[in-house]
């Protein structure tokens, strides 16, 4: 089962990880192990990716970087495979997202001569990026026939657990959630509140808004490592925040509510 319908579905710069991701979920899907499992071990993989950057080590640390991306598909895809979706690991996926980009850029700010207010600026940069590609994404899943629903276009509150998890998890993984995604999430409806009633987003529409995408973030912060621009990461991405204002331009311009 798909993210979204075969008529909404389109490429996707950010989710180059999701072939490795379908491949391990197969492998999975008749074992003991579960998306949580699966979610730990992306983790796993982006702690050894941050070692190696504090080794300078950067080669295989934009490996692990990459491989943290392939395996953070195969967490939902095993859901979809098991038929076991939960809210658990829909907010604890979103909470190892932000830990780890914080980590990469703080690794990285401390074997580069990158200042730590600058890197402050470039981590709210790529949240801010990676905010508005999920605002649509999730629009456009909102409102594709058949497509998943977990993730909400507003979280106002902390939804009612699904089978196999409890309310008590659910209600503290939906409040770090808000804590530590909940002003991002603001300014991004602030910029562009009207986005909901947009029947739906073309697919080259997407396909451009997906270069914000974590994963093609990722991509770059690796390909920067392996060609030891280190020192030009935190800046790159503090500059690269100008499209969050062509993005929102085009979809005010071109598709009106």
């Amino acid at each position: 089962m798909s993210k979204l319908a075969a008529q909404d579905s389109f490429l996707d710069l950010s989710d180059y990880g999701r072939p490795f991701g379908k491949m391990l979920a197969n492998r999975l899907k008749n074992t003991r192990f579960t998306p949580i499992h699966v979610t730990l071990l992306f983790g796993i993989s982006g702690l050894i990716a941050i070692y190696c950057i504090l080794e300078s080590h950067y080669y295989l640390a934009g490996f692990f970087i990459i491989l943290k991306s392939g395996i953070d598909a195969a967490d939902g895809e095993l859901a979809r495979l098991k038929n076991t979706p939960s809210y658990t690991g829909r907010y604890l996926d979103s909470v190892f997202d932000i830990i780890l980009n914080f980590l990469f850029l703080s690794a990285i700010c401390y074997v580069s001569k990158t200042s730590f207010l600058l890197t402050l600026g470039a981590f709210f940069c790529i949240q801010l990026q990676g905010t508005l590609y999920n605002y649509y994404y999730v629009i456009l899943r909102n409102k594709s026939v058949g497509g998943d629903k977990t993730s909400k276009i507003f979280e106002y509150k902390s939804p009612r657990a699904l089978a196999g998890e409890t309310q008590k998890s659910v209600d503290i993984l939906f409040k770090t959630y808000t804590v530590v995604y909940g002003g991002f999430d603001k300014i991004i409806h602030a910029l562009d509140s009207s986005a909901y009633k947009v029947k739906t987003f073309p697919n080259w529409f997407m396909t451009f808004v997906s270069l914000y995408g974590l994963g093609f973030q990722l991509l770059i912060i690796s390909l920067m490592l392996a060609m030891n621009y280190i020192e030009y990461i935190a800046p790159f991405f503090i500059g690269y925040s100008f499209l969050i204002f062509v993005i929102i331009g085009i979809r005010k311009s071109f598709l009106k509510a």
